[in-house]
């Protein structure tokens, strides 16, 4: 993007508060289209279970989606004996709190879709936190730990070493280089939608000509081959119909639907703390 551009890009990671730290930067920045944040589906969780010292759809100007995915895929320790979901969830229902899962605290999707299964499968699967969901992919794949979501491209390349067993993917559509795994809503999990995306905003009161440029740049390079084929190498894929509104509609959504996971552990949303 920046050779088409002719300008610099830096990126500057904030890391903390689960992108909080970086979201509190960038909202503060000049409305100048040179301050710009990645978003991500931490920024629809975040308000749920922490608090936000700013609205995450409103006080910035969205630009437009880069990519979504990529999803979440249960997985777990080759060497146990389950070979589907069922398998396991019927081991859960008889043997109580047996089955530990790794998660990555709770305001994050590992933890969030573990709370799912849970509340739909009618399981008590233990949650263990890990600073990451690649860790605790890595520790299940140790035998450290029975099983975890993680995402596609932290689980793939254990289970091609036969270290995981994938049993489900996260997803509406199976993963078109894992088309082997079944989605959770064919095993009986409607509405179990657990992907990332990445996204592109701005401060609020940034110029509506300024958001258009961008807006324009960005999806020339993202629909370009070179750009869509690394993408669908990680499980992610790209938008079609890429406007600033579609994604501010899109955050709405899924803020929405993350509160009503958020509520199946206890949580509700928190005020911006300004």
């Amino acid at each position: 993007m920046q050779e088409r551009i002719g300008q610099n890009i830096v990126i500057e990671n904030k890391p903390g508060g689960s992108g909080v730290v970086g979201g509190t930067f960038a909202v503060r920045a000049a409305p100048d289209g040179y301050t710009l944040f990645a978003n991500s589906v931490a920024d629809t969780q975040n308000l749920h279970y922490i608090p936000v010292p700013y609205n995450a759809i409103d006080d910035f100007a969205m630009i437009g989606m880069i990519a979504e995915g990529p999803p979440l895929v249960l997985v777990i320790d080759a060497k146990l004996p389950y070979k589907s979901l069922a398998e396991l969830v019927a081991d859960a229902k008889v043997n109580p709190t047996k089955i530990s899962f790794g998660t990555s605290g709770p305001a994050t999707s590992p933890a969030i879709a573990l709370t799912q299964l849970n509340s739909l499968a009618k399981t008590a699967i233990v949650g263990v936190p890990y600073r990451g969901s690649g860790e605790a992919a890595r520790n299940v794949a140790a035998g450290g730990i029975d099983g975890t979501f993680a995402y596609y491209s932290q689980a793939k390349p254990l289970s091609d070493d036969d270290k995981l067993r994938a049993l489900a993917v996260a997803s509406p559509h199976r993963i078109a280089a894992w088309p082997d795994v079944p989605t959770m809503e064919e095993l009986g999990y409607p509405n179990f939608d657990h992907r990332g995306f990445v996204g592109l905003a701005a401060p609020a009161k940034t110029p509506t000509p300024i958001i258009a440029f961008i807006n324009k740049e960005l999806n020339e390079v993202i629909q370009s081959q070179p750009f869509r084929q690394r993408m669908e190498a990680i499980g992610m894929t790209v938008p079609a119909d890429n406007t600033p509104e579609r994604l501010a509609e899109f955050m709405r959504r899924e803020t929405a639907r993350q509160g009503a996971l958020a509520k199946l552990s206890g949580h509700q949303p928190t005020a911006p703390q300004r």
